[in-house]
């Protein structure tokens, strides 16, 4: 979303991006407006409740030309307050929210959701998802078209050479589903060490599975990093993890903002065997496919690093391909759709 907003504002909308306030949130530092709603609930039904009457309230007295939904949870009051005010309903699918882990075997849970999408998003004046085979699966049910507008890193020029550092980095939040715990059992037995970026749901459970498997001089916990300190970070590691469990449409047709990251910094990722990574793999030979079980980690990473040409191969190509995969490409599709659908500006 920052770099959405950001774009959006480099080319002349103003722009306010709403979230929520948190004991955690830091002072924002943007380019663009920002407000945070204050919440009594931070999870559970009360905090939907809450935040979706919240951002109605808050929409209902703000002077706006468009609102832009990010997912189902906030796009009831979106789609209100834009047909009371008869503005623009934009709608950025940033995930399959019905097929997440964290809702699919939640049936009640599911079926509101779904119900939800089924109302709103045929409402909406434009929509757009972060891959095509998501724009496929909604274009399906909901009989409207997604544009596909992928979250791609800017571009940075890496220097092609052979990585010394010997750690399979992963970054991004530790939550069900992102296959950490296979890492974490595999790594007694990788010839590399495993740095893990990120916090989240799992981070208590993980960081007791690994000081269980005596791991703390293998896997390391780095926590929460500033986007600066990831960008110096990620072009030194040997591989980058990306591996995910197929609980979900939302998982099976994503495209990890990780993944980009890893290639526009020269770095190969290991990747799971679903649509969109093969196609990405069938142009550019960027990543290994690789299942997800602690055997299968280990001999592709044992292999990759024994064969040092191959892996060469693979950092070459990533950063070539780096010169295509970038948001300097991608935003245009985002300036297009908001082009036609809001007033010109100069």
């Amino acid at each position: 979303m920052q770099r959405i907003c950001a774009t959006l504002t480099e080319h002349g909308y103003d722009v306010t991006l709403v979230g929520r306030k948190l004991k955690s949130s830091g002072e924002p530092s943007f380019t663009f407006k920002t407000k945070r709603l204050n919440c009594w609930f931070n999870k559970g039904k009360a905090f939907y409740v809450e935040l979706n009457l919240r951002l109605f309230f808050y929409l209902l007295v703000t002077k706006f030309d468009a609102a832009c939904a990010v997912d189902l949870d906030t796009a009831l009051p979106v789609w209100a307050s834009t047909m009371l005010k008869a503005k623009v309903f934009a709608f950025d699918a940033h995930e399959y929210f019905q097929e997440v882990p964290e809702v699919i075997n939640r049936k009640r849970v599911k079926h509101f959701w779904e119900r939800v999408a089924k109302f709103i998003i045929p409402k909406t004046d434009f929509r757009y998802t972060v891959s095509s085979g998501l724009a496929s699966q909604f274009r399906a049910l909901y009989g409207v078209a997604f544009s596909v507008v992928r979250n791609l890193p800017k571009y940075e020029k890496h220097n092609s050479k052979a990585n010394n550092s010997l750690f399979i980095l992963y970054q991004g939040a530790l939550n069900k589903g992102r296959g950490l715990e296979a890492l974490i059992k595999a790594a007694p037995y990788l010839p590399i060490s495993v740095k893990i970026a990120g916090e989240g749901d799992l981070s208590a459970e993980l960081r007791a599975l690994a000081n269980k498997l005596n791991l703390n001089d293998k896997v390391e916990f780095l926590g929460y990093l500033k986007p600066a300190e990831l960008r110096s970070l990620t072009p030194t590691a040997f591989l980058g993890y990306n591996l995910l469990e197929n609980s979900g449409l939302s998982y099976y047709y994503s495209l990890a903002n990780k993944f980009f990251d890893y290639t526009m910094a020269g770095v190969p990722g290991l990747v799971p065997p679903f649509p969109e990574y093969e196609l990405l793999n069938e142009k550019y030979a960027i990543g290994i496919t690789t299942d997800l079980n602690e055997n299968e980690i280990i001999s592709t990473v044992k292999d990759l690093v024994a064969d040092k040409e191959r892996y060469q191969r693979l950092v070459d190509n990533a950063l070539e391909a780096a010169k295509d995969l970038n948001w300097e490409n991608e935003q245009k599709v985002l300036l297009d759709l908001y082009s036609q659908h809001l007033p010109s500006v100069s």
